[in-house]
């Protein structure tokens, strides 16, 4: 498990047809350019994964090449579930996926979702007595299809320790530099910000 020592927090990513090209490319940004600025040592390691590991065609038709597949997928400290029309409309009816992220609930330090990955979340039983957040677009959706969910409105993140969940889109951003601050302190999060010129407050 990755610390301050020099070793890497192993972070994946999912990915799957349809999914919001910033909910995936905007936290594989913000942890791959993480970097501590007096030892040069990356903190986060950075993967993807889909079911099969095959390609899959993002929205808007952007194909991205995943690392692995769900069977040959390694051991990771974070995982990020992403959202998009692919979450909302085929993905939460998969049942392969959702048993996929109940199974790695038991060997990540912190599972997140950006958007409407807190359905998938969700219908894993992730988020149940728990508060968290999603697109304000599916508030309602997420409210009554999951009525046991606390859902949060109007908050970019919403964290509850070994679960974050964050609202639409760019919030995953947001979420991320989150994470950043609470695993590797907010020096490395502020030069992070500073290198992808992101408008954000670290304290």
């Amino acid at each position: 498990m990755g610390n301050l020592t020099g070793e890497q927090w192993a972070v994946g990513i999912v990915l799957f047809n349809d999914v919001e090209v910033l909910d995936f490319a905007g936290p594989f940004e913000v942890f791959s350019v993480a970097t501590n600025p007096v030892t040069q040592h990356k903190p986060f390691a950075v993967k993807t994964i889909s079911q099969t590991g095959e390609m899959v065609t993002a929205r808007n038709g952007l194909k991205v090449y995943p690392d692995f597949s769900f069977v040959s997928a390694p051991h990771f400290d974070i995982l990020v579930v992403p959202g998009g029309p692919g979450a909302r409309e085929t993905e939460i009816r998969n049942a392969k996926l959702i048993a996929w992220i109940q199974d790695r609930m038991d060997d990540v330090q912190i599972m997140s979702s950006v958007c409407t990955g807190a359905l998938l979340l969700a219908k894993a039983g992730l988020l149940n007595g728990k508060r968290a957040t999603t697109h304000w677009g599916s508030y309602a959706r997420l409210e009554s299809e999951f009525p046991r969910v606390l859902v949060q409105r109007n908050v970019k993140f919403v964290d509850e320790g070994v679960i974050v969940t964050s609202g639409g889109i760019s919030a995953g951003i947001n979420m991320s530099f989150h994470i950043v601050k609470r695993l590797v302190g907010s020096e490395i999060a502020r030069e992070t910000a500073r290198r992808m010129e992101y408008d954000i407050t670290i304290s």
